[in-house]
């Protein structure tokens, strides 16, 4: 195809939601994913005569990003992942705004690509090129040819990819792939997380609480326990909180004001794992980058 590139610009804002849900998976962050979706524009405006076609315009778009991504994560490949669970350790990892799907005419297709915290925490132990083939084949239903093409290997070469990153993820990620997606927020998520913003008492945050809950806020050590969490989350300290939602579940944008100073800075999103009417684990994500992402200010007055 040739021409002014209309079509392109076409067929990229039709494809930019799914393509944000896409890198968002891969890179385990907003910020990230905003940047690699940028490129992938860039990339594909250069590349837009040489299409032909062969291939569908939204597969194409998605073979570009997978290589934007891959590029960008070549120091990574001889990294080695620490191990346990990734939602303790890895500072990469940043929820995902519902607010970014609302109104858009892709939020249904978008929304269902999302997927669970946890799988998002399971891929980050995976090299970049395995997650790539992962998240093609197992996510986004991708064939083994297909996968081939985009990571510029031969059918076994991509299918041992995914075989050694399912391995991975059997080990990390809830063992029911229909875990992997992202759940419905319920009303009774809603109301919980209105307690948990409204309350500073410990013995209120306790009832909150499961007995075995866990607040994971990396690079720190976890917190477990109903009254060590409960005591951790009731510290006398002058917050501002916002109801939020990310990956489904209900979460709270937390802003600080700091002794001696007159604003509230951006910090961190707790985002609620609710089971059978409790709050099971909280996990924090710290920066104001992860704020700003659900469209709040950095700073307030």
């Amino acid at each position: 195809m040739t021409g002014s590139g209309d079509w392109l610009t076409g067929a990229y804002d039709d494809h930019r939601r799914e393509l944000h849900a896409h890198c968002y998976r891969l890179a385990g962050n907003v910020a990230d994913a905003d940047d690699l979706v940028q490129e992938t524009f860039l990339r594909a405006w250069k590349a837009r005569d040489a299409f032909e076609g062969r291939a569908s315009v939204r597969t194409w778009l998605y073979r570009i990003a997978t290589n934007v991504f891959l590029d960008s994560r070549k120091a990574a490949e001889r990294r080695t992942q620490p191990a346990g669970d990734a939602l303790e350790w890895c500072t990469e990892i940043g929820p995902y705004p519902d607010t970014l799907l609302d109104g858009d005419p892709q939020a249904d297709q978008a929304g269902a690509e999302i997927v669970e915290l946890a799988l998002i925490a399971a891929l980050m132990h995976l090299p970049p090129r395995q997650r790539a083939a992962f998240v093609l084949r197992d996510v986004s239903g991708w064939t083994p040819a297909e996968i081939a093409e985009a990571l510029e290997v031969e059918v076994p070469a991509a299918n041992s990819l995914v075989q050694r990153a399912r391995e991975t993820v059997r080990r990390h990620a809830p063992a029911d792939p229909a875990d992997w997606r992202r759940p419905h927020l319920t009303e009774a998520d809603k109301e919980i997380l209105s307690r948990y913003l409204s309350t500073t008492d410990p013995d209120e945050m306790r009832e909150l609480l499961a007995a075995d809950v866990r607040l994971t806020m990396p690079p720190d050590e976890p917190v477990i326990g109903r009254d060590a969490v409960a005591a951790f989350l009731t510290r006398p300290l002058d917050w501002r909180t916002f109801p939020v939602a990310a990956n489904g579940r209900a979460a709270a944008a937390n802003y600080l004001c700091q002794p001696g100073r007159s604003r509230y800075d951006a910090l961190v999103v707790d985002v609620l794992r609710i089971v059978d009417g409790r709050i099971a684990e909280v996990n924090a994500f710290v920066g104001g980058r992860h704020v700003t992402t659900f469209g709040l200010p950095r700073l307030l007055d």
